[in-house]
């Protein structure tokens, strides 16, 4: 393996984060490190971020510790999807054991309004549990990795959305699937919902304002929202936004 030329800045994607990240980082320390984005590859056209692209998964934290000594990383951020925990945690760990400064760009929480209607859930399977007393028409915003804990949901109608086609069938007895990358509009959303006949909403506390449109709608038309919590953000540093995480990189290496 050839010997990188600078050293470099991780920043791990997926996200509307990531990619204004990258593009301040490019524009502020392009000129003395090497700024790389990796992303899992789940989507298939995803926005690409100035800088060097990186697409695939590490293999897990023994094989991302020797990618930071190989590529000479002098920096973490984390700014994978809320519910990206694998790669977070592997982060971390690769991090610790590597001594590499890391830290984690975190959405804020969805706030609900005075008249939303929302129960939240510690993980999947508690709402799949909740679900059939509460609603036969289901607008399912999960991403598509896990739609099979809804598949013994054999009596409700499911409209997904997600961002790409899926590559075969889905796990689901009775769906549409649409495709759609936000940000999306209140009024498309209400729009949608009216249309599908939707009786209540699942998603999960995803943050940021590309989706939050669809809750909204959802109180608009005083449907119940389901949404599953967040995991927990590893240990270590945090950052709520753009420039506290840039704050952070200044603290470490100048």
């Amino acid at each position: 393996m050839s010997v990188p030329e600078r050293p470099a800045l991780l920043i791990l994607g997926g996200t509307a984060e990531a990619v204004r990240l990258a593009n301040r980082l490019v524009a502020e320390w392009g000129s003395r490190y090497e700024i790389v984005t990796s992303l899992a590859g789940r989507t298939r056209a995803p926005v690409r971020p100035r800088g060097t692209l990186r697409v695939g998964g590490f293999g897990g934290a023994v094989a991302l510790q020797q990618y930071l000594a190989d590529h000479k990383v002098c920096a973490i951020f984390d700014a994978t999807h809320p519910f990206a925990a694998r790669i977070s945690d592997n982060a971390r760990r690769a991090a610790s054991i590597a001594g590499v400064p890391r830290i984690v760009l975190v959405r804020p929480h969805w706030e609900p309004f005075p008249d939303d209607d929302w129960q939240k859930f510690p993980n999947l399977v508690a709402l799949v549990d909740a679900l059939p007393a509460m609603a036969r028409r289901v607008f399912l915003t999960i991403g598509r990795t896990e739609l099979a804990a809804f598949s013994e949901c054999r009596d409700m109608w499911f409209l997904v959305r997600m961002i790409d086609c899926p590559d075969g069938a889905v796990p689901l007895t009775n769906c549409t699937v649409i495709t759609g990358r936000g940000p999306f509009a209140a009024d498309d959303e209400r729009r949608l919902l009216e249309e599908h006949k939707i009786d209540a909403l699942v998603c999960k506390d995803s943050g940021g304002e590309a989706t939050r449109a669809k809750l909204d709608a959802a109180r608009a038309l005083g449907l119940p929202v389901m949404m599953v919590e967040r995991p927990a953000v590893p240990d270590g540093p945090v950052a709520g936004d753009l420039g506290a995480a840039l704050s952070w990189l200044r603290d470490r290496v100048t």
